[in-house]
């Protein structure tokens, strides 16, 4: 990618991909947002996505993204597997997340753990701790924690879900509101939605519009003034 393709033209028209390693220019006083670093040579991207560049801000807003855990982040994980005394979840992340049975939903027996979450069931948790390698301890200890028996989850990318619903929690309100459904938004890129089928049908829609229209959106402002929208 030339420079000129990649910080040309600020006015976010247009959609300018970036790839790792891809030269974005000279720095040229902006602040560097996510998926930028500054080299000796200039500006380099560090992930695949949508070059957002204007006169205070160069970032790239990658087109795809895996959960990276942090302590206390609440999360929607699912049973992968299970052994005596503690269940293996995937929470969206590299690395399956551990649940041992002392921070469990019930108490059970050693060699009971089937009896109390099996392999498929959904459960809200919270990162509890992350190691160096990103691997994670989750613990279902807590208020609101607990095993998801209704309604159905649904998945946004983690940096989409961020900044969509990064205003203080007004579009989540608006999302209720116009839905009438309950929602409940996890830091892993993932949504427990509840209510009627009607009402989450059309969640699910919007949702899904919203995870279609941002594969072509460059400017970080244009995503928000069309997606929120959706939620509206």
């Amino acid at each position: 990618m030339s420079d000129q393709n990649a910080h040309g033209g600020r006015d976010g028209r247009g959609t300018r991909l970036a790839t790792p390693g891809a030269m974005l220019g000279a720095r040229e006083g902006r602040r560097l947002g996510h998926g930028v670093v500054e080299t000796d040579s200039g500006l380099i991207a560090t992930k695949v996505g949508v070059i957002h560049s204007d006169e205070k801000l160069i970032s790239v807003l990658p087109t795809h993204t895996r959960y990276t855990p942090r302590p206390d982040d609440l999360g929607i994980g699912v049973v992968e597997a299970v052994q005596s005394n503690l269940w293996f979840l995937d929470i969206n992340a590299p690395f399956n997340a551990l649940l041992p049975m002392s921070l469990g939903p019930g108490k059970a027996e050693f060699g009971g753990a089937r009896n109390v979450l099996n392999v498929g069931q959904t459960v809200l948790c919270r990162i509890q701790e992350v190691d160096e390698t990103h691997s994670s301890v989750v613990t279902m200890k807590g208020l609101g924690l607990r095993r998801v028996d209704s309604g159905l989850v649904e998945s946004l990318p983690p940096h989409l879900m961020q900044t969509l619903f990064s205003d203080g929690g007004s579009a989540l309100k608006a999302l209720k509101a116009s839905t009438q459904c309950r929602v409940v938004l996890a830091e892993n890129g993932r949504m427990w939605i509840d209510g009627s089928s009607d009402s989450i049908t059309d969640v699910v829609a919007r949702i899904a519009r919203i995870r279609s229209m941002a594969r072509d959106i460059s400017n970080r402002d244009d995503m928000l003034a069309i997606l929120s929208k959706e939620v509206a």
